[in-house]
């Protein structure tokens, strides 16, 4: 029998354990494997192997380099391995730890010479616009994987989200219209898999029996489907480069708006560094790539959740390289630009997404519109742009 591997990941760590349960339940022959980094301050990270049953065995790793999450990956794929030299075992479930970020553990799993079946984030709706709006430190919440994680909970959570084409939704009765359409619009091309039971209500959390939801004898669930449907890690990490991301489209409804402002004209490095305050705090997530008039060849990426904003370089523009270097740019990358091409500028552009509750679209147009170059500054050529006062140094690093 070979091992398939699913992946479950999230800030939710109630509706994680839900989905947990859910795949026990749904396919036989199916265990989770989990590293508890809680432990990680006392120097050690916790492994447990459950079945429906119960506990199978549980060990501790040692942290690696003082990181918890570096531990998590040398004990990961000897621990897989053994389950799958076992031959008993038919689904791996990896149940991450709270601020883990699926990405990092399906390539070391891939690497591993392991099959990754799905990767899902479970999701309490009732919690999305907190976890988004929330701007801590990981290590002001006790949730940093180590001693130098300088990550939020807010771009945290909002990398799990994106990454996974799958979302466990649990059944949350806090939830309503708009927290659904909130989800919706985040990620539009997620298969969206609801799971009963766990109500977060429960003061215990504790997922509903199996019997109350079974399926059809030899009959797969939804979820089950989902864990097993295959998953393609290239392809997944193509998805959220900001060259070529699945940016969500224009979208209003319920009350949340999904803005997507696409120009062909630079920004003014001044004007936009002025504005970035207003713009991060416009939205509860906005992302995607921009050009700046004095860094022409350089393609940025916009990344801003819980009124945080990342700005770093993504490498160059397709437009600014000779031809020859084409040949080792990645397939997916070279058909995005293509997609996309201007006949003078490229794939140089403005592509920035904005989605919240109570979007101001025409304000954010208006301010967005105001940092682009003047029709004087455009036509005085890129020779005047790269004279421009070089605002984002700064925060570039550079």
């Amino acid at each position: 029998m070979s091992l398939s591997v699913v992946i479950v990941g999230g800030l939710h760590a109630e509706a994680r354990k839900a989905t947990v349960e859910r795949l026990l339940a749904d396919v036989p022959g199916s265990v989770v494997l989990h590293h508890d980094l809680a432990t990680a301050a006392a120097g050690t990270v916790v492994r447990t192997v459950r079945d429906a049953t119960g506990i199978l065995s549980a060990g501790e790793a040692p942290l690696v380099n003082d990181c918890a999450c570096c531990a998590l990956r040398e004990d990961l794929v000897p621990e897989l391995r053994r389950l799958a030299d076992d031959g008993t075992t038919r689904l791996a479930v990896v149940e991450l730890w709270d601020s883990v970020e699926p990405k990092a553990m399906a390539e070391v799993v891939v690497a591993g010479d392991l099959t990754v079946t799905g990767v899902i984030t479970a999701v309490d709706p009732a919690l999305l616009l907190p976890c988004l709006g929330n701007g801590d430190d990981l290590a002001d919440a006790g949730l940093a994987a180590a001693a130098t994680d300088q990550r939020t909970v807010a771009d945290t959570f909002a990398r799990q989200l994106e990454y996974a084409p799958v979302l466990a939704v649990v059944d949350s009765p806090e939830a309503d219209d708009e927290d659904h359409e909130l989800l919706a619009q985040l990620h539009p091309t997620a298969r969206r898999v609801p799971v009963p039971g766990g109500h977060l209500g429960d003061p215990a959390g504790a997922p509903a029996p199996a019997a109350a939801h079974a399926v059809a004898p030899g009959a797969r669930s939804a979820l089950a489907e989902a864990a097993l449907a295959g998953f393609d890690v290239e392809a997944a990490a193509a998805a959220q480069h900001p060259a070529c991301a699945l940016l969500p489209a224009e979208a209003d409804a319920h009350g949340v708006s999904t803005l997507v402002w696409h120009r062909r004209r630079p920004f003014h490095p001044e004007r936009l560094y002025a504005a970035l305050e207003d713009l991060t705090c416009a939205a509860a997530r906005s992302r995607g790539r921009f050009w700046l008039a004095d860094k022409s060849d350089v393609l940025l990426h916009w990344d801003a959740a819980g009124g945080a904003l990342c700005v770093e370089s993504a490498g160059p523009w397709l437009a600014s390289l000779p031809d020859a270097a084409w040949d080792m740019v990645p397939p997916v990358r070279r058909a995005a630009a293509a997609l996309d091409w201007h006949p003078e500028h490229g794939d140089r552009c403005q592509h920035l997404v904005f989605t919240s509750p109570g979007l101001d679209r025409d304000g954010l147009e208006r301010l967005l519109e105001s940092c682009l170059l003047t029709d004087t500054e455009y036509a005085a050529g890129r020779d005047a742009w790269k004279r421009l006062p070089p605002a984002f140094d700064t925060l570039l690093e550079v």
